[in-house]
This record gives C-alpha cells, sequence and structure tokens, in this order.
C-alpha cells in the first residue's frame, strides 16, 4: 500500500512538473567530486602506440617478453604442463588461502635453494599470492600491521613505479636511497652505502634480487656483500623483490645469490616472487610470499596472521596458474626444457642488447654506450632526456617512457638497425647528457 502511494504522489508530481522530476533524479550523484585519474605511464604509451599508423612504429614501454619477429612468446613447457594438466582432468573447486601447497614448496625452493637450511628446519612460510604485485601488497600490510619498527621503507631511487603506491596504500611511509648515478648510468655503490648506514635502526629496505626494475643495474657480489653487512649493523629489515629470476642472467641460481646469500648471513628476509616473466605467465598472475622466520613456532604464527590478511582481499589465489608452474618445477623433463627456455629468453634480450650499441657505433655515435651492454635484465636505462625521448616519438614512432626507459623486449634483429638510426638522429648534439664512462658499479 505504501509503494502504491508513493507512486500515486510521484505521478502527480509528474504531472506537475515532469522536468523538474527527472531533473531532480539525475542531478543527485553520488560520485560527483571523483577526479579524473591521470592515465597510467606505461599503458599511456601503448595506446599511444596503438594509434599510430607508421608501419616501423615500436613499442619500447611495456615489460613483456616478445620473440624475434616481435609477437608474445608462449614456452613450449607452459604448452606441454597445460596438456598434462588438462589430461588429468582435476576440478576447479577452490585452493586454500595460501595456495597451492606444492606450488609453495616448489616456489620457496626454486628462490632459496633445495638444501637451504630455512627449509630444512621449517622456520619459513611461503603462501601462493596473485603474481608480484599481489605478493608485495600482501607484505606491505603484514608489515603495516605487524612490524614493530618505524613503518618507513625504503626504495631504491629509482624503483619499479608500482611499489611506490603498494606501499603507500597499505599505511607504510616512503623513503628513499641513492641507487642509480645518471653521470656513469650505472650504480651509485657508494651513495647507496652511505644512504644505508643512515637509515633508522627496525626500518625495511626494498631490495630488487636481480634486473633491478627500471635501471637494469644490479650490484656486483662483492657489493651484495658490503650491503648485506650495513643492512645488518643497521639490524634492517630486507624485502626483496625478485621477479625475474632465471630472466635477468638465464642462471636461475646466479640470480637468486643475493637473496640466498642474505639468509646465509643471518638476516630473516622477507621475498616476493613473480613467474610473470620467467614462465610467461603474465595473464595467470602466478607469485608466492615468503617469511623467513626465527623459528618454526614462529613461522606458524606468521603463516597464521598472513592468512587472515588475504581472506578478506582474494579469499584464494588462481588455480591454473599455480598448477602450471608447480607441473614445470616438479617434473624433471619440463624443468631441464624450462631452464633452456629462460636461459634462451635471457640471451636473446643480451644478443639485442649488443646488437643495439653495434648499430650505435656503426651509425658513427660517439657516445659510450657500453651501459647499455652492462645492464641486465629486460630493461635499460637509455640516458636519453625526455626532449630526445619525445623526438623519437614524433619522428621515429619509437615509443617508451619520458626518463628513457626501453624494454630491450620489444627490440628485435628486424627492427634493432632502425632504432640505432632513430637513437643516433637524436643525440648527436652536443647537449646530450651521457658521459664517458667504464664498467657499471666502478
Amino acid at each position: 500500500m505504501a509503494l502504491l502511494k508513493s507512486n500515486k504522489v510521484l505521478y502527480c508530481l509528474g504531472n506537475i512538473s515532469p522536468s523538474l522530476g527527472v531533473l531532480s533524479t539525475r542531478s543527485s550523484s553520488w560520485w560527483g567530486g571523483v577526479q579524473m585519474g591521470p592515465p597510467d605511464p606505461i599503458l599511456g604509451v601503448t595506446e599511444a602506440f596503438k594509434r599510430d599508423n607508421n608501419p616501423k612504429k615500436m613499442n619500447l614501454g611495456v615489460g613483456a617478453y616478445r620473440d624475434d619477429q616481435g609477437k608474445p612468446f608462449v614456452l613450449s613447457c607452459v604448452r606441454k604442463a597445460e596438456a598434462l594438466i588438462a589430461a588429468k582432468q582435476m576440478d576447479k573447486e577452490y585452493l586454500p588461502i595460501g595456495g597451492l601447497g606444492e606450488f609453495n614448496k616448489a616456489c620457496a625452493q626454486l628462490a632459496l635453494g633445495d638444501n637451504n637450511e630455512v627449509l630444512k628446519s621449517g622456520r619459513s612460510i611461503t603462501v601462493q599470492t596473485i603474481s608480484g604485485t599481489g605478493s608485495l601488497r600482501v607484505g606491505a600490510n603484514f608489515l603495516s600491521r605487524f612490524h614493530g619498527g618505524p613503518l618507513d621503507v625504503y626504495l631504491p631511487k629509482p624503483s619499479w613505479g608500482n611499489h611506490t603506491p603498494i606501499f603507500r596504500d597499505a599505511g607504510m611511509q616512503l623513503k628513499a636511497y641513492r641507487y642509480y648515478d645518471p653521470s656513469t648510468c650505472g650504480f651509485d655503490f657508494k651513495g647507496a652505502l652511505e644512504d644505508i648506514s643512515k637509515i633508522p635502526e627496525q626500518s625495511v629496505i626494498l631490495l630488487h634480487a636481480c634486473a633491478h626494475n627500471p635501471t637494469g643495474v644490479d650490484p656486483r657480489p662483492e657489493q651484495w656483500k658490503e650491503i648485506a653487512d650495513i643492512v645488518k649493523k643497521r639490524n634492517l629489515l630486507p624485502f626483496f623483490d625478485m621477479a625475474y629470476q632465471g630472466f635477468a642472467s638465464g642462471d636461475i641460481d646466479r640470480d637468486a645469490w643475493a637473496v640466498r646469500y642474505f639468509i646465509e648471513q643471518g638476516h630473516n628476509i622477507i621475498l616476493s616472487q613473480s613467474f610473470a616473466k620467467n614462465m610467461g605467465l603474465y595473464g595467470e598472475r602466478v607469485g608466492g610470499f615468503t617469511v623467513v622466520c626465527k623459528d618454526a613456532d614462529e613461522a606458524k604464527r606468521v603463516e597464521s596472521q598472513i592468512k587472515i590478511l588475504i581472506r578478506p582481499i582474494y579469499s584464494n589465489p588462481p588455480m591454473n596458474g599455480a598448477r602450471i608452474a608447480t607441473t614445470i618445477l616438479n617434473t624433471p623433463d619440463l624443468r631441464s626444457l624450462w631452464l633452456e627456455e629462460v636461459h634462451g629468453m635471457a640471451n636473446r634480450i643480451i644478443k639485442m642488447r649488443e646488437q643495439l650499441v653495434a648499430g650505435l657505433k656503426k651509425e658513427g655515435s660517439s657516445h659510450n654506450w657500453q651501459h647499455v651492454i652492462d645492464q641486465i635484465g629486460m630493461f635499460c636505462f637509455t640516458g636519453l632526456k625526455p626532449e630526445q625521448v619525445e623526438r623519437l616519438t614524433k619522428e621515429f614512432s619509437v615509443y617508451m617512457t619520458k626518463d628513457g626507459r626501453i624494454s630491450m623486449a620489444g627490440v628485435s634483429s628486424g627492427n634493432v638497425g632502425y632504432l640505432a638510426q632513430a637513437i643516433h638522429t637524436v643525440t648527436k648534439q652536443n647537449d646530450f647528457a651521457l658521459v664517458k664512462i667504464h664498467r657499471v658499479g666502478t
């Protein structure tokens, strides 16, 4: 009856002034105060690339591997793992909150090594996450709630762009330490040590395990040793982000060296892993989050709280990608094939670095481009200035982020010569910022 009366009143109002009734209904909004957000810098590059009709256009912004024909690449080991999984006709039930148990074990073993004391003693926990981003966010939430020290996290300057909102939105305070030296396009080892030595005790320090994003600049083993020593003296909590194990150098053990060394030196680290790059499982969102604890009892308590944090966020992680990664890691033939393929991907990137430098020399460039070869992993910090990046886009349809970072995965034997020509054209003026350098880190 109340509903009928309500309809009658609206009908009468409509007769008096239909336009007022419509305006009154449409003028109210819950979201009137929401402002337009800025576009994502990398996705913005991709959108501009798509609109470009130049047949020679190049997209060097997105961090996804491409084969030498510029096509997305699915590893053979992934296809074979998918076939094995399909043949088993397994169900699609929910995974536990912490994810697929077999995956968690294999994930930790890959990072720490099969015979690591931490794994044997049971004083670490690993949960499956929604790739590396989800792992970092779970870790940030855990720190925000349980870390007994300052809620400060120190990022290398620069760092992956998403690190800032991940930690900031979890309630952590963002700080920085020197890392990249623009004058050499290499590692600012002295600056990093000076800054780390001044970080307040019990603060969190974020470290890229290998293939630093966005610079491609990594410390050498002897430099890692000094960093580990200072981190221990300052009683800092190391949080490793390892998104490129195997993809950086082609060697999974070499790429995990820093992580394992820190543990050997008594650091109880936090670790995020991703299988997007090294297995090409971008859209499957496969990752892991590991906490190394004092003992097995502490590990169990930490795991219980991490599960409580995960439950209201996404309840449990996706199944398919974890099954693929687990099948590859736990099937000897597929694991061997994977190691061959990831080594091949890494080598293609290295080859493109060498060919780009050779092409620049062939074009007659007088600048020292050794840093392009010395840097490692998917990305290269070219040293190009924003105005030169703009010229590359306008004159050559070569797209990259404004800071001059390029994804070497977008470079192929078919376009590396064109890229060298383009870069030489915009850098042959006298005002170019690159200087003659020695090897990275010296």
